[in-house]
């Protein structure tokens, strides 16, 4: 049975709170263990807990504290390339949505010109109804048409000259 999602909302419940810090704070724990163990990786985990006067540290304090040694030894350039905040995680997300935005644009511009291609050609639209401001989007899926139709006659010409045997009904001048 799936999941339900869950909404993210301060538990104003504070055992509930408490549960369900410490079930998080165990999943936690597991990903942590299985990323050391499944891909060799150094990991550690401080988790300052609202009901304990001292942090949890995983797997032990002289492990994580190795590893904080090691991450504290990198230059600052290197550090970088590591943290990632909210800011450079949005921005980086709001790029890659503007991009996917702006090729859905095109591509929807290149079926509404299409569309009107073939409307005219079933005598639904009329020529004079084209907006001239989508020329360019025109003559390059006429180009594209063109190189696409130009490519298939290559490969039946191809075909035709393997296999001889075949009677078409078109000539190979």
């Amino acid at each position: 049975m799936p999941r339900r999602k869950v909404t993210l909302a301060y538990m104003l419940n504070k055992s509930e709170r408490k549960i369900s810090f410490n079930k998080r704070k165990k999943g936690l724990i597991k990903k942590a263990s299985e990323l050391r163990t499944l891909r060799a990786v150094d990991a550690c985990a401080i988790i300052y807990s609202p009901h304990g006067s001292q942090p949890e540290v995983w797997p032990s304090p002289e492990d994580t504290t190795t590893v904080l040694s090691r991450y504290n030894g990198l230059s600052d350039t290197e550090k970088s390339r590591y943290l990632t905040n909210l800011e450079s995680l949005t921005q980086q997300r709001l790029k890659k949505v503007k991009k996917e935005l702006h090729r859905l644009q095109i591509d929807n511009k290149r079926k509404e010109v299409e569309n009107f291609m073939y409307k005219c050609m079933a005598g639904i639209k009329k020529p004079e109804e084209f907006d001239m401001a989508n020329a360019d989007v025109m003559r390059s899926i006429m180009e594209q048409t063109v190189r696409d139709l130009s490519s298939r006659m290559r490969e039946l010409n191809i075909a035709d000259l393997d296999n001889p045997s075949t009677t078409g009904s078109h000539n190979n001048n």
